[in-house]
């Protein structure tokens, strides 16, 4: 699909990924072999395999391929193909904001932004999900009924790492199992994405976005979620974690009137595109009553 970035200007999507996936959902064949490939077995040999050094040769021609620009990353021999995955920018590349009412993005991605209506239900990309079968909690879903759903999907050229908006506590991390299934717009015209994938969920007790729900989404095949904290008291841009090989999301769910998001972002989800975010980018501010 189609994102624009800040500017408004539409960015299209590298298509090479959504030609396969069309492949694999739309084929009798295909599905066969996407039953094969969610297997826990066949996730975890393709972990090993991308873990080791056979996987480094196919480094450089993904750079190559996905235009990517060294330079902002910390100069290192990768010695497989998730630590390269795995880069770290430099310091001072992804800064946030130090006004305290401004919300900056988790990490780099591509941002849609849903209301949470009185039914409970949101919609991305034509499949419409309820927060309470996302947290598998009715009571937990119900705190954030007509709040905000902002949704960072990100694609595997993009930086990996996540990190915490605000200040404030976060609790535990909750980790709701399930099959490795893509997180690619494409998947949903046939399943629903979120009711399938491995993922991890906390809160976070902000100083000034009220009680954050934070979640991550696993990918297909090997996209494992790293989380570094437990309970813990945070800062605004700490690094929360990161995921391993595999497009990947980031959920922040926001409770009634927290945050107001930008008026491009809006519109854009409206308009069916996302926006082309970086981590510590300014998309919204503090509402006007948080609790």
């Amino acid at each position: 699909m189609d994102s624009k970035d800040r500017e408004g200007n539409i960015i299209s999507e590298n298509n090479g990924q959504d030609k396969l996936l069309e492949k694999l959902y739309e084929t009798k064949a295909g599905r066969a072999a996407l039953k094969v490939l969610v297997q826990p077995e066949v996730s975890k040999a393709g972990g090993l395999f991308l873990d080791s050094g056979l996987s480094k040769p196919l480094i450089s021609p993904f750079i190559e391929k996905s235009h990517i620009n060294m330079e902002e990353f910390e100069a290192e021999q990768y010695e497989s193909y998730n630590q390269f995955f795995c880069r770290r920018v430099k310091e001072g590349r992804r800064t946030f904001s130090e006004k305290k009412e401004m919300l900056c993005a988790p990490c780099d991605s591509r941002m849609t932004a849903y209301p949470i209506t009185d039914e409970g239900t949101f919609c991305i990309k034509n499949t419409y999900y309820s927060m309470d079968t996302l947290l598998r909690s009715e009571k937990l879903a119900d705190r954030y009924l007509d709040g905000t759903l902002c949704i960072f999907r990100l694609c595997v050229d993009d930086y990996h790492h996540f990190c915490y908006v605000d200040n404030g506590t976060k609790t535990k991390n909750f980790h709701i199992p399930g099959v490795f299934h893509t997180v690619n717009p494409v998947a949903n015209e046939k399943y629903p994405v979120y009711a399938e994938n491995t993922r991890e969920f906390s809160i976070l007790k902000s100083e000034n976005f009220g009680n954050i729900l934070m979640m991550e989404v696993g990918a297909m095949l090997v996209g494992r979620i790293v989380n570094h904290h437990e309970e813990k008291k945070v800062r605004r841009g700490m690094e929360k974690g990161f995921f391993e090989f595999g497009g990947s999301t980031v959920i922040l769910a926001f409770q009634k009137d927290a945050v107001v998001i930008d008026n491009d972002i809006i519109q854009n989800t409206q308009d069916g595109y996302e926006t082309i975010v970086k981590m510590g980018e300014t998309i919204g501010r503090k509402g006007l009553d948080v609790k």
